[in-house]
């Protein structure tokens, strides 16, 4: 069966996760993915760890399944002109190389698009092309940071936090397969290519959305909330008497089952979200105490039946055991060469005529070099 995308032959020159993930996707689609690195092999994320199995990174292994891979030294003029070989045949060219590097190499857009009109160039970068930073490298937690997304992260006693998750970097492979499949789309009626700049601190930005437009309307520094929401009570964390419960409040009938269900009366001032937002201290006080005599399960059984939306905060043991999961495919076994048999993470696409696929383990360094070179 042939995959969605299966008519895709991609040039993934990117190494660590944004670029990575984001050919992976591709890949998992059905695209044919050639990862290119440098003699030996480049992507950082090889040895990134522990853990490792059997010498294999965790962290390598996440972000590159669906691969093949060949190696080449783009600084020597051989195999620049062999990289240009399948530029010519290739629909997409994705890397996250600094600006400027791929001008040096000779293999920028402006080069490349003399050899193949229809392709479609994705620079990854950590603040674009252009800019008064443009030539300063990117990292997740750097631009975490910059963009305001640990100033609103945490509490006000913790100070800013990080994300558990590279999340910048999976916002900005996310936003590389839209794009990329925009210009393919495009590209089916004006027959040309184009070029992608994407930055790590654009994508972490447009990810403030409610929050940024809230400090857009009013100027109001947000503040960090924890686990509580900035806009809605009680939309939050409880302790339960074995763990945790998120209960999600987003109307008033729900507030009134919550409390049906708890046998309290609240007083007038709780009648409105705004009201529970202006009382939030004192609202989750009184909740909590309630929430502590029951466990969590219990709670998320009750909670579901009166209609009101909650779920368990689950440890990873929980979640690789979650039956929800199981029944979507989102746990998968794989065979590589050296590790042996990895466990991986499934892809969330559920595509009913062309499902995505998991051909190829994540390649070593050079595995499919005599079929491209």
């Amino acid at each position: 069966m042939q995959g969605a995308l299966s008519n895709l032959r991609i040039l993934d020159l990117s190494r660590v996760l944004a670029g990575p993930y984001c050919t992976m996707i591709f890949g998992d689609l059905g695209a044919e993915v050639i990862k290119v690195e440098a003699p030996g092999g480049s992507d950082e994320t090889r040895h990134w760890g522990p853990p490792f199995q059997n010498g294999v990174s965790a962290y390598y292994l996440s972000a590159n399944r669906n691969k093949e891979s060949i190696t080449l030294d783009l600084r020597t003029t051989e195999d620049q002109e062999q990289f240009k070989k399948l530029v010519a045949t290739s629909d997409v060219v994705v890397h996250n190389f600094k600006t400027g590097t791929m001008e040096k190499f000779g293999l920028d857009y402006d080069t490349l698009t003399t050899l193949n009109p229809r392709l479609v160039y994705c620079s990854i970068t950590g603040f674009g092309e252009t800019g008064p930073l443009k030539d300063l490298p990117g990292y997740d937690f750097i631009l975490q940071g910059m963009s305001g997304l640990m100033q609103i992260t945490g509490t006000e006693e913790s100070g800013p936090q990080k994300m558990g998750v590279a999340i910048v970097d999976i916002l900005t492979g996310l936003y590389a397969c839209i794009g990329i499949q925009a210009a393919l789309l495009e590209r089916s009626t004006s027959g040309r290519g184009q070029r992608l700049d994407l930055s790590l601190y654009d994508c972490a930005v447009s990810s403030l959305v409610n929050i940024g437009s809230s400090y857009l309307m009013t100027g109001v520094e947000p503040k960090r909330r924890g686990n509580t929401h900035a806009q809605i009570a009680p939309y939050q964390t409880f302790d339960t008497k074995d763990g945790s419960v998120i209960v999600a409040v987003g109307t008033n009938a729900q507030f009134i089952a919550l409390c049906s269900l708890v046998n309290w009366s609240p007083p007038e001032e709780f009648e409105t979200n705004a009201g529970r937002v202006e009382n939030r201290d004192t609202l989750t006080a009184v909740l909590s105490l309630y929430m502590k005599e029951r466990t969590t399960a219990a709670w998320v059984d009750a909670l579901r039946e009166v209609g009101i939306p909650c779920g368990p905060v689950q440890t990873f043991e929980q979640l690789t055991n979650d039956p929800q999961l199981h029944a979507r495919d989102m746990w998968i076994t794989q065979q590589h060469k050296r590790a042996g048999t990895i466990q991986q993470i499934g892809s969330p696409l559920k595509l009913s005529r062309t499902p995505v696929t998991y051909r190829l383990a994540p390649p070593e360094p050079g595995d499919h070099q005599t079929k491209w070179i």
